[in-house]
């Protein structure tokens, strides 16, 4: 029997590329003010058109302005906006913007089926290289808002950046955390082990992130992580030998597939054929999937379960191996 690989058909959209991070392998960003924000009429019409297209996912991914700026507020306002539009056209919104207050994530959870950050890694040491002009890349703030996300119910997608400067070891720390944060909240859904790609925008010059290393991470997360939290790997920072081997070691996820991917866009994404016709050489089935994991609906606010149960209808039954959710999800919603 072939073994599922799933994918989320998803679309992008930036509000704004101004970021107060300054991080060295950035291919994202721009400074602050040099950046006009993309209107809500905008997004719209681009929306309008991926109805009936099979999207499912619309990707909030934003720069992030200063929590002390002025212009957080409306920031914040305008992402939320969009997260409505997305659901008013048919879609289901996932966001992530950065670090948010804890306030501004329990308004969010209100009007998205799942949100995310990159935990990157954990070593304090990167605040002293890569991370020296990124103040939200301190370690503790970002692991507060998984804690957070945790406390708050939403289900929630982390990750690892691998190759900018950290060892073996610090690997097992940041999915050690993850790992005990994910025992405690039973919320991470996913953990994405995305290589370092040198681009043509970083400020500064880095080496790719070697595959043989990758398949490694793949084999520790799979020892260090519990069973339930999926990982995923992004197909287009790797080549066919290197993804094959990624799924034989324990991956069973692609992300998000679209027209660009905004964090690395030297490296388009694959569609969704070519990417089936790269897993052929294995015993691998690529099957859609939604943003939100089955086995959270019953967290979702009311208003959200019915779009999630509509899209779920449209793809059939979720996989055996989804329908059981975590213990402590389970237990939650007991108490």
């Amino acid at each position: 029997m072939p073994h599922l690989i799933t994918y989320s058909p998803a679309y992008t959209l930036v509000p704004t590329y101004e970021c107060f991070n300054r991080c060295t392998y950035c291919n994202f960003r721009v400074d602050p003010g040099q950046d006009s924000w993309l209107s809500l009429t905008e997004a719209q019409q681009r929306l309008q058109q991926l109805q009936g297209q099979g999207v499912i996912e619309i990707l909030i991914l934003s720069g992030e302005v200063h929590p002390q700026s002025l212009r957080r507020q409306d920031w914040f306002e305008h992402i939320y906006s969009l997260c409505e539009l997305a659901l008013d056209l048919g879609f289901l919104p996932h966001t992530n913007v950065g670090p948010l207050s804890f306030d501004e994530m329990a308004r969010l959870k209100q009007v998205n089926v799942s949100m995310g950050l990159m935990l990157e890694q954990i070593t304090p040491r990167l605040l002293e290289t890569v991370h020296r002009h990124a103040p939200s890349k301190v370690p503790d703030l970002r692991l507060q808002q998984l804690a957070w996300a945790g406390e708050l119910q939403i289900p929630f997608t982390t990750g690892l950046l691998l190759g900018i400067g950290e060892t073996p070891e610090d690997w097992r720390e940041t999915l050690g955390a993850i790992a005990a944060l994910h025992l405690t909240h039973g919320h991470i859904q996913e953990v994405i082990l995305q290589p370092h790609s040198p681009g043509t925008s970083q400020a500064k010059a880095e080496k790719p992130f070697p595959p043989a290393q990758l398949i490694e991470v793949v084999q520790m997360s799979r020892e260090l992580l519990p069973a339930d939290i999926t990982l995923q790997i992004p197909p287009n920072l790797v080549n066919d030998a290197c993804l094959l081997a990624c799924l034989e070691a324990g991956a069973h996820d692609l992300g998000g597939i679209g027209p660009t991917d905004e964090v690395n866009p030297d490296y388009p994404h694959p569609t969704a054929a070519s990417l089936a016709a790269r897993l052929q050489p294995g015993d691998w089935h690529l099957q859609p999937r939604l943003p939100v994991y089955p086995q959270y609906d019953t967290w979702l606010p009311s208003l959200l379960r019915q779009p999630v149960q509509q899209w779920r209808d449209r793809l059939g039954q979720p996989p055996a191996n989804w329908t059981k959710a975590p213990a402590i999800a389970a237990q939650k919603q007991l108490s």
